[in-house]
């Protein structure tokens, strides 16, 4: 089930949008100048589906409707009678499919006082960057509040438990919510927010880690993670390969000459792994029967090897194709810095710089090293490859932060590379002709009201 068409009426009151998505190149651009709501309209999208309900109350606008692939509908609409509680309150979703009748559901004003029904200290085990200063205050790290018990269920009820939450949605809705994933990939993406890792809490104790030593630290954990089902699987094939050697029966119509290019691609993939980080010299010696070493003796015996090792490999092969293009598309475009980047699973992320002007000598780099452009790149491209799980709806705002034209210029290839890779749809907010390029059969203009 995809996204076919968005459309948005009075929007800050004034604007009217009709934005059609492009299904076969699963890439649209939405473009026009600041104030028109590009960004606006990404947050409305991720807060319904992702029940950011609070967020979606903030943001000003008469209807919003989304239009899908199956000839169904939903439409979210404030009851502007009463404008001074409409922005926060009154706010219906009607679902319309073929042949029924519309669901509905309407949130509710939100009664902390009389609704409240559970321990407040569940509060800061749930909410990253919550601590409790008073009774009923609390302060909000990343941006430095005092928010009160209101205000507190109000902006993060999505992040409640789901018996804790104030409203319960009916099931239609989080069944349509199930099917469409949608992820927010904002303009401000350098820093991440991490939970403090002690229970007792200091004011003042930094809660923001650069995003980009977040994701190398993640990434390491992946490929460990991978690492260890591979040990797994080893263990177990190397356990039971005399059984199995005994007992197999040789096709008559498997020649030498396949078992050779069997065994040379298998050569191919082992140093690939290699070259990405996801393989150590020390399992090289595994893979290192040569081709000409067969012979009507060992044929029978690497048969099943190559059919094991095979399934060996085979537990990194995505986690292998994803490092290799985000390798590919960063040493790109670094090389203007005579910066490198490779991976390792017990670090992630590792950086090299060329730095005398022979160019032969390379000196190691942190991640936070890299400028802010380089940080960017690196998290857009991160969050693209390993944070979105297929079929997503992925929402990019201002992609061009903080890259140089020459980056802007190659975006949108790198870009079309990643969505063939992952299997993912882009809806992508920007300012920028040179992100654009020649493509401007995959935009949408946002126009000002009709005179």
């Amino acid at each position: 089930m995809r996204i076919k068409q968005i459309s948005v009426s009075g929007l800050f009151g004034i604007f009217d949008h009709v934005i059609p998505l492009n299904m076969d190149e699963r890439i649209t651009i939405i473009h026009g100048p600041n104030g028109f709501g590009k960004t606006a309209i990404l947050r409305i999208i991720n807060s319904f589906f992702n029940s950011r309900n609070a967020e979606l109350r903030t943001i000003p606008f008469r209807n919003f409707r989304f239009e899908f692939d199956n000839n169904s509908s939903i439409e979210i609409t404030r009851n502007v009678e009463n404008a001074e509680e409409s922005e926060k309150n009154n706010i219906t979703f009607k679902f319309y499919q073929p042949d029924s009748e519309p669901a509905s559901f309407s949130l509710k004003p939100i009664n902390i006082r009389s609704e409240i029904d559970f321990p407040l200290g569940i509060l800061e085990k749930v909410i990253p960057g919550l601590e409790r200063i008073a009774s009923h205050k609390w302060l909000y790290d990343p941006t430095g509040e005092a928010l009160s018990l209101e205000e507190v269920i109000e902006r993060f009820d999505n992040l409640l438990p789901l018996n804790l939450r104030q409203q319960e949605e009916p099931e239609w809705l989080e069944e349509l919510k199930k099917n469409i994933h949608i992820r927010l990939i904002e303009s401000q993406r350098l820093l991440n927010f991490v939970p403090k890792r002690s229970g007792r809490t200091y004011r003042g104790t930094p809660s923001m880690l650069s995003t980009v030593s977040a994701y190398s630290d993640e990434l390491a954990q992946i490929m460990q993670d991978k690492f260890k089902e591979y040990g797994t699987i080893s263990q177990s094939l190397d356990r039971t390969f005399p059984v199995r050697v005994v007992k197999q029966q040789l096709s008559a119509d498997l020649t030498n000459e396949q078992l050779r290019n069997e065994l040379n691609e298998l050569e191919a993939t082992r140093s690939r792994l290699l070259e990405v980080g996801l393989l150590d010299k020390d399992e090289d010696s595994e893979f290192q029967i040569q081709p000409q070493d067969i012979d009507e003796n060992t044929k029978n015996a690497l048969s099943v090897y190559v059919k094991d090792v095979e399934k060996k490999l085979s537990v990194f092969a995505e986690i292998a194709s994803k490092i290799d293009l985000l390798r590919k598309i960063i040493n790109n475009k670094f090389a203007y810095s005579y910066k490198k980047i490779n991976f390792s699973k017990d670090k992630g992320f590792v950086f090299t710089t060329l730095y005398n002007s022979s160019l032969s000598d390379s000196k190691a780099l942190s991640p936070i090293d890299l400028s802010s452009g380089e940080q960017h790149e690196l998290v857009l491209l991160y969050e693209l490859l390993f944070k979105v799980q297929p079929n997503s709806l992925v929402l990019i705002d201002e992609p061009e932060l903080s890259l140089h034209v020459g980056w802007q210029v190659q975006f949108l290839k790198d870009l079309q590379d990643i969505t063939k890779l992952t299997d993912l749809n882009i809806l992508m907010a920007t300012h920028s002709p040179d992100i654009i390029q020649d493509r401007w059969d995959l935009t949408v203009e946002l126009k000002g009201p009709q005179k």
